[in-house]
């Protein structure tokens, strides 16, 4: 098609132009992907300008299963009963299908370890994700596996924690040591303008902001008088998107391998000896574990609670920042 208003972004050229057919998300997903082009040549930038006479052309690639398929994915399962199952994630499983993760996912994962145990929640028989973790977060996460924990355990996560059912706490490896040993960081989040797939602190008069509330306590400090990192305990008061690594980089400690939020701080590891700076250099993600989930079970109301140790990385990681540190100090995580 030809482009005929000049100076409009191309997204919107395309939604306009195909009106009723794709949304605009749809086409901008298309283009991300790299299914449009502009007089022959591909584009990537949603908001790249068109003018007139350019010729657009694009490709909708045809629609992929919907439904998950069961795949022998091994999984460090913690707690299972006939109502629910609990695992702790490895960093780099991908927890639900989507573009690009149709397969190897948690989900595909649990379908084959479920088998027949899994309700027909929806007519479909499929693990019920009620939360997740980012990709490269590890930790534990708890999945129902009948309708009756599905509702009871999203009732739980909604309420995130106010009514004393629910606790989830993380441990994050972060840039610099905060100011204050205990804190409280409450700042809304909304979609970056720049990059939407990531997030940031935003007016909460802004129409996407979402209250967002995160409490922090600095387990160990790193580096001495120098101050290069800490250990610090995250517990969520809200659960939005990436809440824990963008509140960390607000109050200016983002989360080690963080590449999203605070990949300028990767300079900070030539600072700290070859041998650390090759530890730090090397870690392939965001330095974040859901060390703890505690939660009421669904059908017997019992408390339950589940711990898991720092992944072999992260310990490393910690490992490396001591070797460099004069002194570290520690003190003990008391739980809420």
């Amino acid at each position: 098609m030809e482009a005929a208003q000049a100076g409009q972004r191309l997204d919107q050229f395309l939604a306009q132009a195909l009106a009723g057919e794709l949304s605009r998300s749809r086409v901008q997903a298309l283009i991300e992907a790299g299914e449009v082009s502009v007089d022959d040549a591909p584009v990537v930038a949603p908001k790249r300008k068109v003018a007139a006479g350019e010729s657009v052309a694009f490709t909708v690639p045809e629609a992929e299963a919907p439904e998950p398929i069961a795949e022998d994915i091994p999984l460090d399962v913690l707690y299972e009963d006939a109502h629910l199952v609990v695992i702790d994630k490895p960093a780099g499983l991908v927890v639900h299908p989507g573009p690009g993760n149709w397969t190897g996912t948690l989900v595909n994962a649990l379908l084959f370890h479920c088998g027949d145990t899994l309700s027909g929640i929806g007519g479909v028989k499929r693990p019920g994700i009620v939360h997740r973790l980012d990709k490269e977060t590890s930790g534990v996460m708890v999945v129902a596996k009948t309708d009756l924990a599905h509702r009871s355990l999203a009732d739980q996560f909604a309420a995130h924690g106010r009514d004393g059912r629910m606790e989830r706490a993380y441990q994050a490896v972060v840039w610099g040591v905060p100011s204050r040993p205990v804190g409280r960081i409450e700042a809304a989040l909304g979609r970056s303008n720049s990059d939407r797939m990531k997030r940031t602190v935003v007016n909460e008069e802004r129409a996407d902001a979402k209250h967002a509330v995160t409490h922090f306590q600095v387990l160990e400090r790193f580096g001495g008088a120098a101050e290069h990192a800490a250990l610090v305990v995250c517990v969520l008061e809200t659960g939005r998107t990436h809440q824990i690594r963008v509140h960390m980089a607000h109050i200016g400690h983002p989360l080690v391998g963080d590449d999203a939020y605070g990949a300028h701080f990767r300079s900070k590891a030539r600072k700290l000896g070859q041998d650390v700076a090759g530890i730090i250099e090397n870690f392939p993600r965001q330095a974040l574990h859901a060390f703890r989930l505690g939660f009421e079970h669904p059908a017997t109301g019992e408390p339950m609670e589940f711990e898991t140790e720092l992944p072999v990385d992260i310990a490393e990681l910690l490992d490396g920042f001591r070797h460099c540190a004069e002194e570290p100090r520690g003190s003990a995580y008391k739980s809420r």
